[in-house]
């Protein structure tokens, strides 16, 4: 065995030094310009004002802006009301959609029906709908309802925004676990709950918790409907992370302040499932 070998660099058929230091700058390439904006928006949150719009460190770092951002004054949102808000609002309509979507899923993966594949496509083609293009009918029926600034209407709303994406996905990780299970289940007459519960959950258990954090961030950073709908009192985190922007004065830093903290616990959130994540958004990539 020669030393490259034993250091677990032998290059494959094919494959050339050259072009793996490439591709390996290119990933790094991509890698920093993705995380600059993150990283600016970090340091920032830590300036001064001054320092934030001058774009300097004068006066170095520190605290005080995230200070600022979590007392607010009288009658602006707070950062405990919003989070509050977001919290319930997510928290219901993701644990729904995924009551909803997993015996959907389940059955169309076991049993399809005819056309499913045009099934599928119907549901995933509802995210092509322009979101603007809806806000009208949605409006006059919430204010018909007297919905208007209440957490059931985006509660609503977001179950219909993530429900075809739901079940799309689960299909497809459904569609992974192997047939004999499922037979096995059916001829002990196995009803449909425990099928779930014993044998199909187990194996989908990625699966299903990729497609449940993607729900969260989705509905956690929604801002259009939450602002065109809950400008009262059921107003979520971006709305809350906007209600730092001042016409007086400068705002840059504490800005950056309320964006990193309405971030975090969705990057928690991933960071936490980042090996579900992972293994559940590859099932079925192959065999």
């Amino acid at each position: 065995m020669t030393g490259r070998a034993r250091r677990g660099s032998r290059l494959g058929v094919g494959e050339s030094r050259s072009a793996i230091i490439g591709i390996g700058v290119a990933a790094w390439v991509v890698g920093m310009l993705w995380i600059f904006p993150v990283a600016w928006t970090l340091l920032t949150s830590f300036k001064t004002e001054q320092d934030a719009s001058a774009q300097t460190l004068h006066n170095g770092l520190t605290f005080g802006r995230y200070s600022d951002v979590s007392h607010s004054t009288t009658g602006t949102l707070s950062l405990s009301a919003a989070f509050t808000n977001s919290l319930v609002v997510v928290g219901v309509s993701t644990v729904i959609v995924m009551m909803l979507a997993l015996p959907a899923a389940y059955a169309l993966a076991i049993r399809p029906v005819p056309k499913w594949r045009d099934v599928l496509f119907f549901f995933i083609s509802t995210k092509f709908l322009p979101i603007v293009a809806s806000i009208f009918p949605i409006y006059v029926y919430a204010q018909k309802w007297n919905l208007i600034g209440t957490r059931t209407i985006l509660i609503v709303l977001y179950i219909a925004i993530n429900l075809p994406l739901a079940i799309w996905m689960l299909r497809s990780f459904f569609v992974e676990v192997p047939r004999e299970l499922i037979e096995a289940s059916e001829i002990d007459g196995t009803s449909l709950f425990n099928q779930l519960r014993s044998v199909i959950l187990p194996i989908a258990a990625p699966g299903i918790a990729a497609t449940a954090l993607l729900c969260v961030i989705f509905a956690w950073n929604e801002y259009f409907y939450a602002i065109q709908l809950n400008f009262a009192g059921a107003s979520t985190m971006p709305q809350w992370v906007i209600g730092n922007v001042s016409t007086r004065g400068n705002f840059l830093a504490k800005l950056s302040a309320a964006s990193i903290i309405a971030c975090l616990p969705v990057v928690l959130a991933g960071w936490a499932a980042q090996k579900r994540m992972i293994r559940g958004l590859s099932l079925g990539a192959i065999k």
